[in-house]
């Protein structure tokens, strides 16, 4: 039972990725408090304010249509012009930086709400003009339902100047990146403090394999249900798909120290969620992906823009550095004992994946090729682990050996040569 809970609850929170989750919920909100009006206004709310401050309260039907029929009309126009502005943007940024950004752009909650706040006021004036009736002896126009959507009209033509404001900082691509790099680095650090506190000896070569049962984009495990569960029919997990990568039917997803019956597998295998788009939130190894094709696509002839690259490379260099210290395994333990083991992208697969499309669009670029030297020798100081700096060393081989193939300037050559010797 607790596991389906989890399940359930997991998927819901993972619903705030889509940009109509939360206009959907405020919307509805505009729907239960429209209609908590209609119940006040058949209390007397409007005939009440009418009495003790008659200002709060519109008593011409013909204005009270006016106001809101207005309202309906002129939201309308804002919400589609919003929502225009936002495809626009979003065709931009996919043009001139990367189409995997966009899926972190569309879910900015912030602009979920504005679009929030347009849904909920216009469903609210609707709801209102259809209970407004004609005049009677004993009728009480809803005035005060009606002054209240001139205060929600007021809200919306904030959000709509926050909008506009919001949207032109949001597609910089210098924001862009720092919002990126402020999630794996926390991602990272956290990590890093883990690992500080324990270290794993088990040894895995002779655990039992199972295999994916559906294809798709590893995007999250439940770890705390599966510790919970490893120790209490204990037994040991290693996973062996790393987070974000894309694994085919019959690929091995995890390995157990002992044989798993059918019950308990089902119970592991409902705690792994898959899907057919890259959307993580906690998986630094996207972070990485974006800023290097960020980085790629501005070198390319149609952008040329160096300056953005040489951004990228700076963040990849900080993140690169805090990679670097972590080893190739996260381990999750209970009561001191090792429980669940989670394989990250080893690090000489990381480099290379970074470094390769860099060197290839980017080594005919002296300065972009400096950079990149200063980001390996960087994070080649930084670390520890002598396998790592095998690995950076011959990384900065390589970018050498292209820059001195795709460089046909002479000075150029020279300082290179120079700036290598120092």
């Amino acid at each position: 039972m607790k596991d389906k809970i989890f399940t359930f609850l997991n998927r819901v929170y993972n619903l705030k990725n889509k940009i109509a989750f939360y206009p959907s919920i405020i919307a509805l909100g505009g729907v239960l408090f429209a209609y908590l009006m209609m119940f006040l206004e058949n209390l007397g709310i409007s005939d009440y304010f009418q009495k003790i401050l008659p200002e709060l309260v519109v008593n011409d039907e013909d204005t009270a249509r006016t106001i809101l029929s207005t309202f309906i009309a002129g939201l309308t126009s804002i919400m589609v012009f919003s929502f225009s502005m936002v495809m626009i943007l979003l065709n931009q940024a996919s043009s001139n930086f990367s189409p995997r950004l966009l899926p972190g752009l569309i879910s900015n909650r912030r602009h979920q709400i504005v679009l929030g706040c347009y849904l909920f006021t216009i469903i609210y004036c609707i709801l209102i003009l259809v209970f407004i009736e004609p005049n009677g002896k004993d009728y009480q126009l809803p005035g005060f339902s009606v002054i209240l959507s001139i205060v929600f009209m007021i809200n919306s033509l904030g959000a709509f100047i926050y909008f506009i404001h919001s949207i032109s900082q949001e597609i910089q691509i210098n924001n862009i990146l720092l919002k990126i790099f402020r999630k794996a680095e926390k991602s990272l650090k956290k990590l890093i403090e883990i690992e500080k506190e324990i270290e794993s000896q088990t040894d895995t070569k002779n655990w039992i394999e199972y295999k994916t049962k559906k294809s798709g984009y590893f995007k999250t495990v439940s770890t705390d249900i599966l510790v919970d569960m490893a120790c209490e029919n204990k037994f040991e997990l290693e996973i062996l798909s790393n987070q974000g990568s894309y694994c085919a039917e019959e690929d091995i997803l995890f390995k157990a120290n002992i044989e798993l019956n059918k019950e308990i597998l089902e119970k592991i295998y409902d705690n792994f969620e898959f899907s057919k788009g890259e959307l993580i939130d906690n998986n630094y190894l996207l972070a990485f992906k974006q800023i290097t094709e960020v980085a790629v696509k501005s070198m390319s002839p149609g952008i040329n823009d160096p300056g953005t690259a040489i951004n990228a490379i700076d963040y990849l260099s900080e993140l690169l550095s805090l990679r670097a210290q972590l080893t190739n395994l996260e381990i999750k333990r209970k009561n001191d004992k090792d429980a669940v083991i989670i394989n990250t992208l080893n690090f000489k697969d990381l480099i290379y994946n970074i470094m390769a499309p860099l060197r290839t669009y980017c080594s005919h670029d002296i300065i972009i090729v400096k950079k990149l030297l200063i980001t390996l020798l960087r994070t080649k100081n930084k670390t520890s682990i002598k396998s790592y700096k095998t690995i950076l060393s011959s990384e900065i081989e390589l970018l050498i050996t292209d820059a001195k193939i795709n460089i046909n300037n002479k000075e150029d050559l020279k300082k290179l040569d120079s700036f290598l010797n120092k």
